[in-house]
């Protein structure tokens, strides 16, 4: 176990099992894997619009259920040009004919602070639109790139284009290269009549502020927004609303004796996991996770820089999905990014995260 100091001698003879280490994992994951977990994750499998609570003092979150509703209701008729075939990599080879183009926005775009509900409305919007599972796809933007990286651009519009309904979530654009790249593929989806649904912290027109300014980049921004009718949800984050504050870290021995306790759970230093996420595409960090019932992690420490910080954010992101406590020592969550990181660019992506981990840490506690 890499940087654990405490040794299994000095665990309780009644432990179950030597826990697994996320730094021995290296995922490969398939492209047709890649297009068939296009569905919402395990935490959102039971997402619908009647299980999400609105809170009575932010009418934006009653009027954003009415929205999505009207628009799952609207997309029963709706076909998309490569007609009903099945699923899979069958269709990747498969060209649709182009149909004319949709006048006005052909998508909506959830757009609020962290912890408003904006997966759970969107994974409601995926179950509520009547259509088969194969004609849907969902997933989070940084899945929906490597799609593209793993399967090349006019594959993946075939793939796509027979779709009725595409759910992007967390789209945001962190590289000016997305900007073009993303632009153009829901450019042609929308051509051929897929609709589109989207969630983030930033409004459209302002994707990637604070980063890239370009003439060229804001062109495509712009062009990007066009696609969609925006609906902004206020409210607080509900992960901690009326809970007690987060738990306080254990200490390194603790997190050792729950890992070797709990099935399942895999044990890590944090800086050495850091450093394996770097070696591991972030499209593949659902696969890392895959089958762990409790992620334990010693030394928890600030993140040394961006590019690391923006790693670990998508690594909290996966182990929200599904669901997965988080046991640590050392600096608290909220310790994790440093004040620059907070106030700059990537900075609501920090606070999602911080939101995030600290669910996921009151879940191990408890």
């Amino acid at each position: 176990m890499r940087g654990v100091s405490t040794s299994p001698a000095q665990i309780s003879s009644t432990a179950e099992a030597t826990p697994q280490s996320l730094c021995a994992r290296e995922p490969h994951v398939p492209a047709e894997r890649l297009v068939a977990e296009m569905v919402p994750p395990p935490r959102f499998q039971s997402a619908r619009f009647d299980t999400y609570i609105p809170d009575p003092q932010q009418p934006s979150q009653a009027e954003a259920v009415r929205v999505l509703g009207g628009f799952a209701d609207g997309l029963g008729g709706a076909t998309a040009s490569g007609g009903g075939g099945k699923g899979g990599l069958g269709r990747l080879f498969r060209r649709a004919p182009k149909s004319a183009a949709p006048s006005g926005p052909r998508g909506v775009y959830l757009d609020g602070g962290y912890g408003v509900g904006k997966t759970h409305l969107l994974a409601s919007l995926w179950h509520a639109t009547p259509a088969a599972p194969e004609l849907k796809a969902f997933g989070t933007f940084v899945e929906l790139t490597n799609l593209v990286g793993a399967l090349g651009f006019q594959q993946t519009v075939r793939t796509l284009s027979d779709h009725r309904l595409l759910c992007i979530d967390e789209f945001e654009l962190d590289d000016p290269g997305d900007t073009v790249l993303v632009s153009s593929l829901l450019s042609r989806l929308v051509e051929q009549g897929v609709a589109l649904a989207a969630t983030s912290n930033t409004l459209p027109g302002k994707l990637g502020e604070g980063r890239f300014a370009a003439a060229d980049f804001l062109r495509e921004i712009q062009g990007l927004a066009a696609h969609f009718r925006t609906l902004r949800i206020d409210g607080e984050d509900y992960r901690h609303r009326g809970l007690p504050e987060a738990p306080a870290p254990r200490s390194d021995e603790e997190v050792t004796k729950a890992a070797y306790a709990r099935e399942g759970a895999t044990l890590d230093d944090f800086p050495a996991l850091l450093d394996h996420l770097a070696k591991v595409h972030p499209s593949r960090y659902g696969a890392l996770t895959e089958g762990i019932s409790t992620v334990c992690l010693t030394g928890v420490r600030p993140v040394p820089d961006q590019s690391t910080a923006l790693r670990l954010v998508v690594l909290a992101d996966r182990l929200y999905d599904r669901e997965i406590p988080v046991l640590t020592s050392g600096v608290p969550f909220d310790e994790l990014f440093s004040e620059e990181m907070l106030k700059g660019g990537y900075r609501k992506k920090y606070f999602r995260a911080i939101s995030r981990l600290t669910a996921l840490s009151r879940d191990a506690h408890g």
